[in-house]
């Protein structure tokens, strides 16, 4: 049996407690074009935690031409793996739905407002 939720979620259940830790962690990954982690920036869509720790991650990114794409995607599973509990990590690069600036945290919004960029 799979428990599925979304990084949207919240719940009392332990699947929920890894997957916000996974989000935790998640917070130090960066665009390297983009003074926003990757979870204020909204570009991680879905995390599904089945029973035996197994974690698949469907996220996006800004723009589908973005040149440092490997390297995010393999910082995202190296980081998502160093949870306890999790014994592996899947991450599966999605464009639909496109990513948008609505898509971005308020706490995302605050840092880019400070740094003169509106979304």
């Amino acid at each position: 049996m799979t428990e599925e939720s979304t990084a949207e979620d919240t719940g009392e259940d332990g699947d929920s407690s890894i997957e916000d830790e996974i989000l935790e962690e998640l917070e130090s990954v960066h665009d390297p074009e983009i003074p926003v982690n990757i979870v204020d920036l909204g570009l991680i869509y879905e995390v599904d935690i089945d029973d035996e720790g197994n974690v698949d991650i469907e996220m996006t990114l800004t723009s589908m031409g973005c040149p440092t794409a490997d390297a995010i995607v393999r910082e995202v599973e190296l980081t998502a793996g160093q949870v306890d509990d999790v014994r592996d990590v899947d991450v599966e690069l999605v464009w639909q739905p496109p990513w948008s600036p609505e898509k971005v945290s308020e706490e995302g919004q605050a840092t880019l407002s400070a740094m003169g960029i509106n979304v």
